[in-house]
Parts: structure tokens; sequence; C-alpha cells
């Protein structure tokens, strides 16, 4: 292991503690020093404190946005390699999490190796994408539209050519 002087520092954002604990300790053992943080108020302070040069970001935090965290972490250390990580991928989100300046948008599962390549910029060997099913894609689709509006329901539901109830209850089986 190297000194820890000289370890690189990466910021592990995630709400699941046990997942963080279980990352970290994989990260720690590859030589990174890893610090954790559950909330966007935790993520920052600890970007400020330490200075990590890499993040890793869960999509989806309690109550927050990893998009959030990516922004403002960015307008602080425009620098730091952020990859985001979440259970719940979309081509909407994955867009987005790029165009605010991620260097990968990753789903899990996912090994610790395919995260730091990711992290390092280094081309993983490609998996093979199944295809998603109608329910993603329309779900995807929904998620593309509603962001156009600005989250207005009743606008999306009519881009969509759909009724405003409709979209209410397909939006309510899958919360954002």
């Amino acid at each position: 292991m190297t000194d820890p002087q000289q370890r690189e520092k990466l910021l592990l954002v995630d709400d699941d503690l046990t997942f963080c604990q279980v990352l970290a300790l994989a990260l720690r053992r590859r030589g990174y020093e890893v610090f954790v943080a559950h909330r966007l108020e935790e993520a920052l302070s600890e970007l400020r404190a330490w200075d990590p040069q890499f993040a890793v970001v869960d999509l989806r935090l309690a109550q927050q946005s990893g998009l959030d965290v990516l922004r403002q972490a960015l307008q602080e250390k425009p620098q730091l390699r952020t990859v985001i990580l979440t259970g719940y991928g979309s081509i909407s989100s994955a867009v987005m999490a790029i165009k605010l300046g991620a260097v990968e948008y990753l789903t899990k599962p996912l090994s610790v190796d395919q995260l730091i390549l990711a992290l390092r910029g280094e081309a993983s060997p490609a998996p093979s994408t199944p295809v998603p099913s109608l329910d993603n894609v329309e779900w995807d689709h929904i998620q593309r539209v509603l962001t156009q509006c600005d989250g207005n329901v009743s606008e999306a539901a009519r881009r969509l050519n759909m009724h405003r109830r409709t979209l209410q209850r397909k939006l309510a089986k899958k919360p954002a």
C-alpha cells in the first residue's frame, strides 16, 4: 500500500450507508484515501476540507439529487473527476450528468475495477447492452419531455398527447 501522503483522494457521496461502507473499503484496499458523505452539504464540506481528485456521486440521494452535488462540486473545483453512479439509469439523466461535467455515468451493479477505470478515463470493455424494455423507453421519453417542460406536468401531458391524470399516474409509479 502507498504512503497516505501520496494516496489519491476520493469523495464518495451516497445515502446508502451499507453501500458506502463496502465501496469505501474496496477503494481503500486499492490505494485511495476515501471520504464519505451522505448529503449535499456534507459533500461540499468534505470537498473543501480534503480537496479530493475524484468523486463518485449517487444520482439519487434522500430528498436531494446527485446532479446538484455534481453541479456545485464542479463550481468549487472544476478539475474534479466525477462519476455519477445510479441504480435508476435513464438516458435523460445520463445526458444531463455529462452536460454538467461528469466524466462518466454508470449503473449499478458494477465492479470496483470498472469504477476505477471510469474515474481514470480509461476505456473498459464495452458490456453487452440489453435492449431496453418498452416501459423503460417510455419512461425515458416522459422524463425527457418533463425536463423540457421544467417539470410542468400539464404542459408535458399536452406535448405527449396524453391526459394530465394519465401522466400523473405514470409518474407516481416510478417516483423521480
